[in-house]
């Protein structure tokens, strides 16, 4: 399997599943930001109920202490006495450190630490140290002089707890120091279990997504492949409805747009093919009586030096028309072959040089155009069909143009490494105005709307683009970049065998269906 066609295929995918992924998306968003929201909700509501639970059971049990040991120290209290007191205050439930400070006398403090190696007056910051010793005057909504304080601190990566008072009307300072890394790590699980249900929260939506993804893009993917098989032609494509949703109510509506679209395309094919049927039996019928009129115009040729002058100009007018109206006939029937699908290749090996030669030959046109061919280039295309292109090119150029008209023939390589045969057919004449470019190949199209009967059809180009289309090939029109008359150049595969394999398919094809109907 080649790249190409892998990649192509990869592409196709992502833009299958582009709804599909913004769907997905779209919910993991909103169910990852309801998540969040509520984890860190739920988090920060724990938190600060876990946090102030445990502060307040620990400053609770510590002013009870205060007011139970340390208010019974004496006023001067020794070292030994603060060390046993701390030791005491710190030996409850709560877990916590103390340090008190007193004096031994006037302006000689003491320390004493339930944990020295714990618990010292430098973990204390001097801001809380402030409040706790700053003295309150009394009032009517202060009722004491010292107050207790406390914060939250880090040492290390550790929360602690830092607390303290003063007992009033002299007494110790003291300080309690609790850690809270119990309630960190009971915090930190309930960070990971929220950030758990938040993954799976988000797998869940995502796979809801998923579902929804599905349950809705499935009737739009149906919707798709019937539009594709509508767009192909299969005008009898219908969706099953279902329901009574947005969904159900746009298949309706794609199912009474094809129904119109199939009737409104059965009416025109209706109307096409009667009016092929009108030209193809006009066309038939006109041929046996312009078989006696050809019969009769050839006499009056023969016999016109014979004729009155006055009768003579008729006579050769009768006989110009006749011809006029021969051809017309043949290019309506050739054109309802075309439009009936019958036309077919009739393939040999043709030297293209010889072939444009016998052409130009056969209609007198060699004092008129310059040939630029080379011997030897075969080309296995229908001869009948290519002297028909050629004619109405070159004519075309000749009428329209003006001499001399250049036909160059040449091979170009294609894809797979195949040859293509290109003949160019070059003029001197105006050139094709612009307007009139992109409608030369349409039948009875004529340039010049002031001049509707002309000598030409305006089915000649036509017919030649037809022949070859039937070959595989294309031909296009442009004015020459010097400015200097009109290109028209014919692109014809050198050998039309498949095409023409392909032809036979079909229309085995056609009959097949023709004959199940």
């Amino acid at each position: 399997m080649s790249a190409g066609p892998a990649k192509k295929g990869i592409l196709a995918g992502l833009r299958f599943t582009s709804l599909r992924l913004r769907l997905v998306v779209v919910f993991a968003l909103v169910a990852l930001t309801a998540a969040v929201s509520a984890s860190a909700i739920a988090y920060w509501l724990n938190r600060e109920a876990v946090l102030t639970r445990t502060q307040n059971s620990a400053l609770n049990d510590f002013r009870q202490e205060m007011q139970n040991r340390a208010a019974t120290l004496p006023a001067r209290p020794s070292e030994d006495d603060l060390r046993r007191t701390a030791e005491q205050m710190a030996g409850g439930s709560a877990g916590y450190s103390v340090l008190l400070l007193g004096e031994r006398d006037a302006g000689k403090p003491i320390i004493a630490a339930s944990n020295p190696d714990v618990f010292t007056l430098a973990d204390v910051p001097k801001a809380l140290q402030d409040a706790v010793e700053t003295k309150r005057e009394l009032s009517a909504a202060n009722a004491y002089e010292y107050h207790l304080f406390w914060l939250r601190t880090e040492r290390g990566r550790t929360p602690y707890l830092v607390g303290g008072t003063r007992i009033i009307n002299g007494g110790p300072t003291g300080y309690m120091f609790k850690s809270l890394e119990p309630e960190q790590k009971d915090l930190n699980s309930l960070a990971w279990s929220l950030g758990i249900a938040t993954g799976l929260a988000l797998l869940g939506s995502a796979l809801l997504a998923q579902a929804a993804a599905t349950t809705v893009l499935r009737p739009v993917h149906r919707l798709g492949e019937a539009a594709r098989r509508l767009g192909e032609g299969q005008l009898d494509t219908r969706l099953r409805v279902s329901g009574t949703d947005e969904l159900a109510e746009l298949s309706r509506t794609f199912n009474s747009a094809a129904e119109s679209l199939q009737k409104k395309v059965a009416d025109m094919s209706a109307r096409e093919e009667s009016s092929r049927r009108f030209v193809a039996d006009m066309s038939h019928e006109l041929r046996t009586p312009l078989t006696a009129l050809t019969a009769v115009t050839e006499v009056l040729e023969d016999e016109q030096d014979s004729l009155d002058p006055m009768i003579a100009p008729a006579v050769s007018l009768v006989v110009s028309e006749v011809r006029r109206l021969g051809d017309l006939v043949e290019n309506l029937m050739e054109v309802t072959r075309f439009d009936a699908g019958t036309a077919r290749l009739v393939l040999d090996d043709v030297d293209v040089a010889d072939q444009v030669t016998a052409c130009i030959d056969a209609r007198a046109w060699l004092d008129a155009v310059d040939l630029d061919a080379e011997r030897g280039i075969v080309a296995r295309l229908d001869p009948r069909r290519l002297d028909v292109i050629l004619a109405n090119l070159i004519g075309n150029a000749l009428k329209h143009g003006g001499s001399p008209v250049r036909v160059s023939v040449r091979t170009e390589s294609v894809e797979d490494g195949e040859e293509e045969l290109v003949i160019e057919v070059r003029d001197h004449g105006p050139g094709i105005p612009e307007d009139v470019l992109p409608h030369v190949f349409d039948r009875f199209y004529k340039a010049s709307a002031s001049r509707p009967r002309s000598e030409g059809s305006g089915l000649g180009l036509s017919i030649a683009m037809e022949n070859a289309l039937i070959h595989g090939g294309s031909i296009t029109a442009a004015n020459s970049p010097d400015g200097d008359g009109a290109v028209f150049v014919l692109r014809l595969p050198q050998d039309a065998s498949r095409i023409e394999r392909g032809l036979q398919t079909r229309s085995s094809q056609g009959e097949e269906e023709g004959d199940a109907r």
